[in-house]
């Protein structure tokens, strides 16, 4: 039984309107800057929302969490601001890419990319089986072993991404990330019964629950 359900992407930004439009060209989204001051990404549902937050402090480390996304030309991602860091080689299928403020993502080429560009939500891991386990737990999906020492989740209920992989990667988690998620749950206490940490309750600020998971990665559980 899952604890909670997969609500949307959240994104910080240092320059809030760059980081949010090119991320609209590039998955197909809808972008708008609301009178609050949010920035939003809409798409065909309101699962395929993500919110790109601006932030004080600048990017300093590798991305522990990034995207996988798909796209016909690389040309396309560059002409929208976007630089390749590590080119498709060997048995890679990728190209490594960072964003207009450096955010790593990975771009995947199709001659005709699915409507939704996203093909998975990616978290860097010290142990991936463990993590994954957590999450699927969480989510009430069942965990695949991939070859190369990763693991997949899919069929994620809500989850407008193909899967949520976990990769190992040798360096400690070493910032906030950039990259988060949120959640909604009926309760918290049943996350944190399974090993998630409250961060920040509700306050005047904010009406929901900032978490960490068992490797500290920070998401948000909204209850409801």
């Amino acid at each position: 039984m899952a604890i909670a359900r997969y609500k949307d992407l959240c994104l910080d930004a240092g320059d809030q309107a760059r980081l949010g439009k090119f991320w609209a060209r590039a998955l197909g989204l809808a972008w708008q800057l609301r009178d609050s001051g949010e920035g939003l990404l809409t798409g065909p549902t309101k699962r395929h929302a993500i919110w790109v937050a601006v932030v004080p402090e600048p990017k300093a480390v590798k991305n522990r969490v990034h995207l996988d996304a798909y796209t016909r030309d690389l040309a396309d991602l560059e002409a929208l601001g976007a630089t390749v860091l590590e080119p498709r080689s060997g048995k890679r299928t990728w190209t490594v890419m960072a964003d207009p403020e450096g955010g790593e993502f990975c771009a995947f080429l199709r001659a005709d990319p699915p409507d939704d560009r996203l093909h998975a939500l990616v978290v860097d891991c010290a142990d991936p089986e463990a993590q994954a386990r957590w999450w699927g737990r969480v989510y009430g999906v069942d965990t695949a072993a991939m070859n190369g020492g990763w693991f997949s989740l899919e069929g994620i209920a809500d989850m407008p991404i193909r899967s949520m992989d976990f990769v190992p990667v040798p360096e400690p988690k070493a910032a906030k990330n950039r990259v988060h998620w949120d959640v909604t749950v009926s309760a918290v206490a049943p996350l944190a019964s399974a090993g998630a940490v409250v961060l920040r309750e509700p306050d005047d600020e904010i009406d929901w629950y900032v978490m960490a998971d068992p490797e500290g990665n920070e998401f948000c559980a909204f209850t409801g």
